[in-house]
C-alpha cells in the first residue's frame, strides 16, 4: 500500500510540474504587413523559448496587406479593443500613432536606455515622442550608392575617387560618353531620391519645434541638383515604373540600364532578389557629399515594432523585442537572415558579419560593415511630426513627379506648394 501511495504521489508531482510549465507559456499575438518579419520573429521566439525555459512565449502572427494592417491597428487602438500585444508600424505611418497627450503605446525606455551607448539613436528617435522611445527599429536603414562596376570600369572610373557630389556628376558624364547609358535613374512617384539627399545636406522636412521648413533653400537646392541630373547634365533618367520597388526599374536594371542607384543597404535584399543578372558586379560605398567633410549617409525608411497599451504582457513583449531585435545574436541574424544593417552598431565589426552570406557573395564589397563603421555618426535624425505621414504623400504624388517628370513647376514652386499644403 505504502508503495503504492508513493507511486501515486510521484505522479501527482509530475502533472504538477507539467501543468506549471505549460502555465507559464505565455501568448503574444503580432501584427505585420511583411512576411519576412513574421517569420524572423517566429525564429526568434524558438530562440526565446530555449533560453528561457520557465517562461516561454507561444506568438499569434498575422501578415496583412500594409494599408488594412495599419488601419486596422489604428482603429483598434483608438476605440480601445482589439489590438494586438505587438505590433509593426512604418516609418512614414508611426506619427499617426503617436497623436494626443497620452499614446496608445508603451515607452520602451526602461530596456532601450541601458543599451543606447551601443545603438544608433536617431532610428530610435523616429519612433519617440516628449523623450519616450515608442518603438524597436529592424535596421538603422544607412542611404549608401551602390556601383556597376562593369559600366563604370568601362568608361574608366574608379569609384573611390567618387568623393563629392560634383564628382558624382563628372564620373555620369564620362559613363554616358563611354556606355551611352545613365549614370543613375531618380524616382518621381517615391521620396528615395528626394529625402535622403534633404537628410544628408543637414536640413528636414519640419524643424526641432514641428515648424515646416519643406520649402527651404536647402531642399530647393537638393531638387533642383535631381532635376539637373536629368536635364541639365543628361546622366540620369526618371526611374522607369516611377520608383525603385517596380517591375519596370528591376528588369531595367537587371539589363544593366544604368551604372548606380542611391538605396537605403537594406535595398541589397532587392538586388539579391530580383536583380540576379548583376550578382559579382554591383559595389556599395557611402554617399558623395555635398562639400568636403560633410555626411555621407542617411537614414531612411524602417519599422518600430510596437506593444499596444492593451496587451496583458506588457513587460514580457517588452523584454521579448529587446532580445530578439537588439541583443548581440539578434543582431548578427538580422544581418545573415535578412540583410539588414542592425541598430547595435558595436556588432558590426563581429566576425560573422563579414563571414560568406547570400549578400556577400552577391556585392564585391570586401567590408560592408567596416563602411558602415567609417559613417555611422554621418546619419542625421528626421524629424518625426504628426504631419509627418502626410508630408511623405505629397513628396510621393506630387513634387518630385511634377518637377522632374511633368516639368510642370520649378523646384522652388513644388517645394511651396507642398510645404503650404502642409501649414494649412
Amino acid at each position: 500500500m505504502k508503495k503504492v501511495f508513493v507511486t501515486l504521489l510521484f505522479c501527482l508531482l509530475i502533472v504538477g510540474i507539467t501543468f506549471s510549465a505549460a502555465a507559464k507559456t505565455t501568448t503574444l499575438t503580432f501584427w505585420t504587413f511583411q512576411e519576412l518579419h513574421q517569420q524572423f520573429l517566429e525564429k526568434e521566439v524558438a530562440r526565446w523559448n530555449e533560453n528561457n525555459p520557465d517562461n516561454q512565449i507561444a506568438l499569434e502572427a498575422t501578415v496583412y496587406p500594409y494599408d488594412q494592417m495599419h488601419n486596422k491597428l489604428l482603429i483598434a487602438l483608438q476605440s480601445g479593443v482589439g489590438a494586438p500585444d505587438i505590433a509593426d508600424i512604418e516609418i512614414s505611418k508611426f506619427a499617426n500613432y503617436l497623436k494626443g497627450n497620452t499614446p496608445q503605446l508603451v515607452a520602451f525606455n526602461d530596456v532601450v536606455d541601458p543599451l543606447m551607448g551601443q545603438m544608433i539613436k536617431a532610428r530610435f528617435d523616429n519612433y519617440s515622442k516628449n523623450g519616450n522611445y515608442y518603438g524597436i527599429p529592424y535596421h538603422v536603414g544607412a542611404t549608401v550608392m551602390y556601383y556597376n562596376t562593369e559600366l563604370t570600369d568601362q568608361a574608366g572610373v574608379d569609384i573611390d575617387d567618387i568623393v563629392t557630389w560634383d564628382d558624382y556628376v563628372a564620373a555620369g558624364q564620362k559613363v554616358k560618353a563611354a556606355t551611352g547609358k545613365p549614370m543613375t535613374t531618380v524616382e518621381v512617384t517615391e521620396h528615395w531620391s528626394l529625402y535622403p539627399l534633404i537628410s544628408q545636406i543637414g536640413s528636414d522636412i519640419f524643424a526641432e519645434d514641428g515648424s515646416i521648413i519643406l520649402d527651404n533653400e536647402k531642399n530647393e537646392r537638393v531638387l533642383t541638383f535631381l532635376d539637373d541630373l536629368v536635364h541639365k547634365y543628361d546622366i540620369a533618367i526618371p526611374t522607369p515604373g516611377g520608383f525603385h520597388h517596380s517591375e519596370e526599374y528591376w528588369a531595367f536594371m537587371n539589363d544593366e540600364g544604368a551604372a548606380s542607384l542611391m538605396m537605403p543597404l537594406w535595398y541589397m535584399g532587392r538586388f539579391v532578389q530580383y536583380m540576379p543578372d548583376l550578382k559579382g558586379k554591383m559595389a556599395i560605398r557611402p554617399l558623395p557629399v555635398w562639400e568636403e567633410g560633410g555626411n555621407r549617409s542617411a537614414g531612411m525608411g524602417g519599422t518600430g515594432t510596437v506593444v499596444t497599451i492593451q496587451s496583458d504582457h506588457k513587460d514580457l513583449a517588452k523584454d521579448f523585442l529587446v532580445e530578439a531585435k537588439l541583443s548581440v545574436e539578434a543582431s548578427h541574424k538580422l544581418w545573415t537572415e535578412l540583410g539588414f544593417d542592425p541598430v547595435r552598431w558595436e556588432v558590426w565589426d563581429d566576425p560573422v558579419m563579414s563571414e560568406s552570406n547570400q549578400y556577400t557573395d552577391y556585392f564585391k564589397n570586401e567590408d560592408i560593415f567596416g563602411m558602415l563603421l567609417d559613417i555611422k555618426d554621418e546619419i542625421n535624425p528626421t524629424m518625426i511630426t504628426e504631419q509627418y505621414p502626410q508630408a511623405i504623400d505629397l513628396l510621393k504624388k506630387n513634387v518630385s513627379f511634377k518637377v522632374i517628370k511633368e516639368q510642370s513647376e520649378t523646384p522652388a514652386e513644388a517645394l511651396k506648394e507642398a510645404a503650404d499644403e502642409l501649414r494649412q
